[in-house]
């Protein structure tokens, strides 16, 4: 299946999957997107090192601040804001005034921004200006496939984004399951060799893929499959980047975040999700604020800082009613706001 069309094939794959409906543009370029939608060693993926329980929060704090003694750092997915149309410097400037102390942006808009002339030193000059760090690049290369040629391709797009990721200061990209989603492959071995690949590629500019869970896909749909394949890697870099949303939607229980070690998380995705529909009939536009839905965030913040996870929680949604109000900018505080408070909740 040729995925070539970019944003348009995908999003019928991913409303396909029941993980997300239309996109609101359609891509013409070169750069593909998925047929669905420190120097810290990670070797020990399987077994968490016992981590000292921070104190808990405490004093008045107002809605919009962070709680000054959480371990994460906060960050705002840009793909929260794709209904809205907006060019990347536009969005890197919400996130700022929203307060949020990271971005991850998306290739796409990237490139769109490459493409209209932009200078990358420019756009880190404007996130730097803002105090904001950049935790890494959402991208969608194929990596895993069978098909050679696709593989070689992917890889090629990879490097791509890499080098942008070395240019806008980040030491991330996603590594999806773009390609394989309508096929359950079981042999990590063979994925983990090929995330392996991937991985000493980033060796030698400094950027390593995470393996990014998508859960209603066929493949590298739960934090198993991620762990084993990242496991098979042998790496040190080998790492994992996991979503609230998707863990439910692929069966992942949250109670095994413990047995993690919070060095083998890169990145966590922040949101939430209804008790309607069931489980299986989820997409991505059911996504919620944090704390509207029924996610356990009792279990699951207590458990990241108890496993030493100290990354970001980064806030990713593609809710077309927040998109409805046409305001961008009171989505992006509607979705710190409402974080911070399962936040101080929670901890």
């Amino acid at each position: 299946m040729n995925w070539g069309g970019g944003l348009e094939n995908y999003s019928q794959t991913l409303d396909k999957h029941g993980v997300y409906g239309t996109l609101p543009e359609r891509h013409t370029g070169t750069d593909q997107l998925p047929d669905t939608m420190t120097t810290i060693s990670r070797r020990n993926l399987l077994f968490a090192g016992s981590a000292a329980a921070l104190a808990s929060l405490t004093g008045p704090v107002s809605m919009a601040e962070t709680p000054k003694r959480t371990p994460f750092r906060t960050c705002l997915n840009l793909g929260t804001l794709r209904g809205f149309n907006l060019p990347i410097e536009e969005e890197v400037d919400i996130a700022a005034k929203a307060g949020y102390q990271g971005i991850e942006p998306w290739h796409d808009r990237i490139r769109q921004f490459v493409d209209r002339g932009g200078n990358l030193s420019e756009l880190r000059k404007r996130i730097d200006d803002h105090g904001l760090l950049v935790e890494g690049i959402v991208t969608f290369f194929q990596w895993g496939v069978d098909n050679e040629n696709r593989r070689t391709a992917g890889i090629e797009e990879m490097k791509r984004h890499m080098d942008w990721a070395v240019q806008l200061g980040t030491t991330s990209v996603a590594a999806t399951a773009s390609g394989i989603t309508d096929t359950r492959v079981t042999d990590f071995r063979l994925l983990g060799d090929r995330y392996r690949t991937i991985l000493e590629i980033g060796d030698g500019v400094g950027v390593w893929p995470c393996l990014e869970i998508w859960g209603a896909v066929q493949t590298l749909n739960s934090v198993s499959d991620a762990i084993a394949i990242a496991a098979w890697s042998g790496h040190p870099k080998a790492g994992l980047l996991l979503d609230v949303y998707h863990m439910y939607r692929g069966g992942s229980p949250f109670e095994g975040l413990s047995l993690l070690n919070g060095n083998a998380i890169v990145m966590f995705h922040v949101n939430d999700y209804p008790a309607e529909p069931p489980r299986e009939q989820l997409q991505d536009r059911h996504r919620l604020y944090c704390g509207d839905g029924i996610a356990p965030w009792g279990k699951i913040l207590p458990s990241l800082r108890t496993i030493g996870y100290e990354g970001s929680l980064s806030f990713e949604v593609f809710n077309q009613e927040y998109w409805a109000t046409g305001d961008p900018l009171l989505v992006a505080k509607t979705g710190l706001e409402k974080l911070n408070a399962v936040l101080r909740e929670s901890l």
